[in-house]
């Protein structure tokens, strides 16, 4: 009996899954512009390039 009741009290809460997955995608959806947006400024890309460059010239065959 007591686990007949705990079941129904967790199917009252289905409603919960699909705000938590809008909440989610909203979440990932903000990261991924912020992302977005660093990574196509102009100073990351001279920051990538420059890391690049100096990896390039630590190695001894080039």
């Amino acid at each position: 009996m007591r686990y007949l009741k705990q079941l129904r009290a967790r199917a009252n809460e289905q409603g919960m899954t699909t705000s938590e997955y809008a909440v989610g995608t909203v979440g990932a959806c903000t990261v991924g512009g912020a992302i977005y947006t660093i990574a196509t400024s102009d100073w990351f890309n001279d920051f990538v390039k420059g890391v690049f460059e100096k990896g390039i010239e630590l190695l001894p065959f080039m």
